[in-house]
């Protein structure tokens, strides 16, 4: 199954000059989104994670449905104020100005084995972010998955040392 056939180009979204690529026509066909959650879980179940951490809200779209499909447990990654309990946070620069993400600290044991999951690598400032809570954490990061890559920002270069698997890259405006 091709499933860039699934994603919609969206010129001059959100801003002239951007092409956005819309994942929602892969959300709504089943077979495409089953899919999907099956090539997560074949390649990164011989890394025995044991728990997926994903930021919202696209993250979250990916990672619920792999977390059941591995049968492990599922953290979510959200904005600040957001958790309704003990936070841990981490603070990160974005090209104009900053942002922080948090996680329950009670999220993940000592020792735990995360896949990172998201719907896209861009610039990686958002999985980067991601990692460093983990690792805060006391876990060991195991992957990163992808639905959509875009090769061209160079986003795995702040992921180093970590299995990154994307089902579908883009290397400009292919």
């Amino acid at each position: 199954m091709n499933l860039k056939d699934y994603i919609r180009n969206v010129p001059d979204f959100p801003k002239p000059g951007i092409l956005f690529r819309d994942i929602t026509p892969l959300l709504s066909a089943p077979q495409a989104f089953r899919h999907t959650i099956r090539q997560f879980a074949e390649h990164f179940c011989d890394a025995k994670p044991t728990a997926i951490l994903a930021a919202e809200s696209r993250g979250f779209i990916f990672g619920a449905p792999l977390a059941l499909e591995l049968g492990i447990s599922f953290v979510p990654i959200r904005k600040p104020g957001k958790l309704p309990f003990e936070t841990r946070r981490f603070e990160y620069d974005l090209e104009y100005g900053s942002d922080s993400l948090e996680m329950h600290v009670d999220a993940l044991p000592e020792g735990s084995r995360v896949l990172l999951l998201d719907d896209l690598l861009a610039t990686g400032g958002t999985i980067e972010a991601c990692k460093k809570l983990a690792e805060q954490s006391g876990a060991d990061v195991v992957g990163c998955g992808f639905l959509v890559e875009l090769t061209f920002l160079n986003g795995r270069d702040r992921l180093k040392n970590c299995d990154i698997f994307s089902l579908i890259q883009y290397d400009g405006e292919d």
